[in-house]
């Protein structure tokens, strides 16, 4: 293979011109010859014996030419890629512009390759940021919740429904006249108070009894999931199957000891307390990666190409469907919105994403950031253990090269996040 020409007539666009000589061609000829002959038929000749030059003036010399070009492009594309440090961000568009014998094929492809980026000055970047404590009422608040998890359910079928009861039912949406989808359930457990159900819904079934038939008249929320549903009135029909109340039993030392490792209540609160801290500071670092990412994106240039937007577009569209075990067709179809409506949807989020790993790649370069083949094999492993899966299964599917890639995106954002100021929000 020998490139004869690397141009970039367009930004983002290299355009190589490269040949593969008569030799190499001929034995791809060849090789397309004996793949393909067993299924070829000539007069005179049984299923699979006939000599290439037969078949070749049977049905033109160029029988095979289809086939061994295919096999030189798969060979020679990536070489190509090799060779001028291209990095690819969508398939190449491909052509052959001569081919024969004499000469060989001539191949011409046009490659989108990822931007030039150039960012600001990413160190020093100011964030403010709201700073929490676990507070006595987060506590109580998270021992209330464990005298509820484990508290004794009791039947309360004999009386009507009060806040706080656990209760089963059944119920049937319809909206103007209609039964929708996804409105229909039998036995549904719901804790009322719980807030799980549209606003207004709970608290219309306070006061029911168990077979009792009624009717919750309630408003779906602008901003529902279900487009078709969203700002509109429903009527759900309803009957109570069972009715339950919890029994919590007193926070003392012995409830302590029984729900947990601890002796005392002070222990557990003590660790209550350290938990929500861990929480808060997690989240805190959250937060701070996300104004970072702002801010970044805001110092960074570069002529994206618009496939990488809709790469990553799509790719956050799936992950988002496979989530709830759907395709994104219908996920979208479940919303009443088109598939391209839903993935509208994706699309800000998509962008920033790309923007900012650009700006972090590009911090990278600069900082001479490397991942060696030992974080690399670590990182692996701790996929392996994460996800149950062998880390052979895992490499057959992720590339060390992407491993690399990521291992030093962290080390850039670390180095930003290392240098950012940081100042608390009043």
């Amino acid at each position: 293979m020998q490139i004869t020409s690397n141009t970039k007539p367009e930004t983002n666009i290299v355009e190589v011109e490269f040949n593969i000589n008569a030799e190499n061609f001929e034995k791809a000829v060849q090789s397309a010859f004996l793949k393909k002959r067993k299924n070829i038929a000539i007069p005179g000749f049984r299923k699979g014996k006939a000599t290439r030059k037969m078949i070749e003036t049977t049905y033109g010399e160029g029988v095979f030419y289809e086939e061994a070009v295919n096999e030189l492009y798969r060979d020679a594309i990536p070489k190509v890629v090799d060779e001028l440090k291209l990095e690819l961000v969508d398939s190449p568009d491909v052509e052959v512009t001569e081919i024969n014998r004499e000469n060989g094929v001539t191949f011409k492809a046009r490659f989108t390759v990822k931007p030039e980026v150039t960012v600001g000055d990413y160190k020093g970047l100011e964030v403010e940021l709201e700073s929490r404590e676990a507070s006595e009422d987060d506590i109580d608040a998270e021992l209330e919740k464990m005298r509820s998890d484990n508290a004794r359910i009791i039947d309360a079928s004999d009386r009507p429904v009060q806040n706080g009861d656990l209760i089963k039912f059944d119920f049937t949406g319809f909206c103007e006249g209609e039964a929708f989808d996804n409105g229909t359930a039998t036995d549904f457990r719901l804790e009322i108070g719980s807030g799980k159900f549209i606003p207004g819904f709970e608290e219309q079934i306070i006061g029911k009894t168990v077979d009792e038939d009624f009717d919750v008249t309630v408003t779906f929320p602008e901003d529902y999931f279900a487009a078709n549903l969203s700002g509109k009135e429903a009527l759900f029909k309803c009957k109570i199957n069972e009715i339950s109340s919890k029994e919590t039993a007193d926070l003392d030392d012995e409830f302590v000891k029984d729900i947990s490792e601890f002796d005392t209540i002070g222990e557990l609160r003590e660790d209550i307390r350290r938990k929500i801290t861990e929480d808060f500071t997690q989240l805190r670092d959250m937060e701070l990666e996300r104004e970072l990412a702002e801010k970044v994106v805001a110092i960074m240039q570069a002529e994206i190409p618009q496939i990488m937007f809709e790469d990553r577009t799509n790719e956050n569209a799936r992950e988002w469907a496979f989530r709830h075990n759907m395709q994104p067709e219908d996920f979208a179809k479940r919303q009443g919105i088109s598939i391209e409506q839903y993935r509208e949807g994706f699309r800000e989020i998509a962008e920033k994403q790309v923007k900012f790993r650009l700006a972090l790649e590009k911090i990278a370069a600069i900082e001479g950031l490397q991942a060696s083949k030992e974080e690399v094999d670590a990182e692996f492993e701790k996929m392996s253990k994460e996800s149950r899966t062998s880390v052979e299964k895992i490499r057959s599917y992720i590339s060390a090269e992407a491993i690399e890639g990521d291992l030093k995106t962290e080390k850039a954002l670390k180095i930003i996040k290392e240098a950012a100021v940081i100042k608390e929000k009043s």
